[in-house]
């Protein structure tokens, strides 16, 4: 009422006269108008104002409430996804602990059929060794063989005689006949 009071008095007429005859009956008039104007505007608005205004705290209310479900669901739906979380981690963890375990495995294995192979070729270079040995030392043994017949031959023909090779023939001869 205090606010609408400035525009009642401005609308009193403002022929520019300021130090007139002062609260003329007119003002009066005015005055209870504007009055009789608030109270039947409030008698009438009061219902419908109080019951917009109560259904509009009803309504923020109820959203109110609703804000308050959602966020007690976000919440669970956040410890939910947490949760999910936390396993999936826990579950990637294992499934490294297994591909490195398995790698750890598949290592041993490897190393030992390494060490298997290098065993294996170790025995088969020893073999090879052994069998080339027992050929040169036959190949050897065959040309000392050799060079010893070669010598004893050179030295029969130089130290025999024309009368050691008569007697060895009437030798070779007495044994065949005998025979």
């Amino acid at each position: 009422m205090l606010a609408t009071a400035g525009i009642v008095f401005a609308a009193s007429g403002g022929n520019g006269d300021h130090g007139g005859p002062g609260w003329v009956a007119t003002d009066t008039y005015r005055v209870m108008n504007f009055i009789a104007l608030v109270l039947i505007l409030f008698f009438a608005l009061k219902k419908p104002l109080k019951q917009f205004l109560g259904d509009r705290i009803r309504v923020i209310k109820e959203q109110l409430d609703d804000l308050e479900a959602q966020k007690q669901e976000t919440e669970k739906k956040l410890a939910e996804y947490n949760d999910r979380l936390s396993a999936l981690s826990q579950e990637a963890e294992q499934i490294i602990d297994q591909y490195r375990q398995q790698g750890e495995n598949l290592k041993e294995k490897i190393l030992q059929e390494a060490q298997s192979a290098a065993g294996k070729l170790e025995e088969q270079a020893r073999r090879n060794i052994e069998m080339e040995f027992a050929q040169a030392k036959l190949k050897l043994e065959t040309e000392v063989f050799e060079k010893a017949i070669e010598k004893a031959e050179e030295k029969l023909k130089r130290e025999t005689t024309p009368e050691d090779q008569e007697k060895l023939v009437q030798e070779y001869l007495t044994k065949v006949v005998t025979k």
